[in-house]
């Protein structure tokens, strides 16, 4: 698993545009990490799926009250990554009113759940393998907290816990 000090794994993510500009087409885009991650600081989570109860009632909905609280700490963007396609957390981004405050990025092939060793198998639940539920601050493309929920748990990963580590 990752630790601190790691740096985030090399794979692409996508994410979801609504809009033309910017270098980015309407529909999904890639978001290079060690690229989108260089020079910033990243408040990034990690859930087991869009639209599911306890990602949708209170862990999204965190992040997205606190996005200013988390700017004034330094923080230069929020991230929220789930194994969903990219047209599934556009949807969700909408349904969240995340636009502006947290970044919906798709990890569609938990590329980047593997490669950090965050998974979640809901195999026998019929939904594959997921990512587990964490938090992490990353500076620079390195991990510098990191916050990982026991299965079931929410109490650790939430945008309180992560603003109090970035205001640190």
């Amino acid at each position: 698993m990752i630790k601190l000090g790691d740096s985030l794994p090399a794979v692409t993510l996508q994410e979801y545009s609504e809009v033309e500009g910017n270098g980015c087409s309407i529909g999904p885009n890639p978001v290079n990490v060690a690229q989108a991650t260089a020079g910033k600081t990243i408040a990034l989570f990690g859930l087991p799926g869009a639209f599911t109860p306890t990602c949708s009632a209170k862990h999204v909905p965190g992040f997205v009250a606190q996005a200013e609280e988390f700017k004034k700490a330094g923080v230069d963007e929020i991230w929220c990554v789930s194994v969903n396609d990219a047209f599934v957390m556009g949807a969700w981004a909408r349904d969240q009113k995340a636009g502006g405050k947290v970044r919906m990025l798709a990890d569609g092939s938990a590329e980047f759940a593997k490669a950090t060793g965050l998974t979640l198998d809901l195999t026998a639940k019929g939904m594959g393998v997921r990512s587990t539920r964490y938090s992490m601050l990353v500076k620079n493309g390195k991990v510098a907290a990191l916050n990982v929920e026991a299965p079931g748990k929410f109490e650790v990963s939430d945008a309180a816990t992560l603003l109090a580590q970035a205001k640190s």
